[in-house]
């Protein structure tokens, strides 16, 4: 039997609860979860102890898309500068120390990558 592709396997990862997906110790649904709570927590510290930077929360895009049952929460407002990820809508409430925007900052084009590197920049 031969070896399925990376296309092939996310296809079918694509097809299963997040939940029931394992790397042997956690679930990807578990650490999906533990990422939320991490930034939550990261913006929480930023808001109250770091004036550095901006941290806000919109439920619409810059260009006022949005996706249903989530928001965007971001640290820093200026272009290069932003990390920025979507969040369960569950929990707007608790981010109440985000500022509340009609619309997202305009987005500066940042990928998955350059939110780790400005991430790192931050306790450096």
């Amino acid at each position: 039997m031969p070896k399925p592709t990376i296309k092939e396997i996310n296809k079918l990862i694509k097809k299963v609860d997040s939940d029931k997906v394992s790397d042997g110790y956690h679930t990807f649904g578990e650490l999906y979860d533990h990422r939320i709570g991490l930034y939550l927590a990261l913006c929480a510290m930023v808001a109250w102890y770091d004036d550095r930077f901006r941290v806000w929360k919109s439920k619409k895009h810059s260009d006022g898309s949005s996706i249903k049952g989530w928001f965007i929460m971001g640290i820093g407002t200026r272009q290069g500068q932003q990390i920025t990820y979507h969040v369960p809508m569950e929990y707007w409430k608790q981010s109440f120390f985000a500022q509340t925007r009609s619309k997202a900052y305009k987005f500066d084009g940042h990928t998955s990558k350059d939110a780790l590197e400005r991430l790192k920049k931050l306790y450096d």
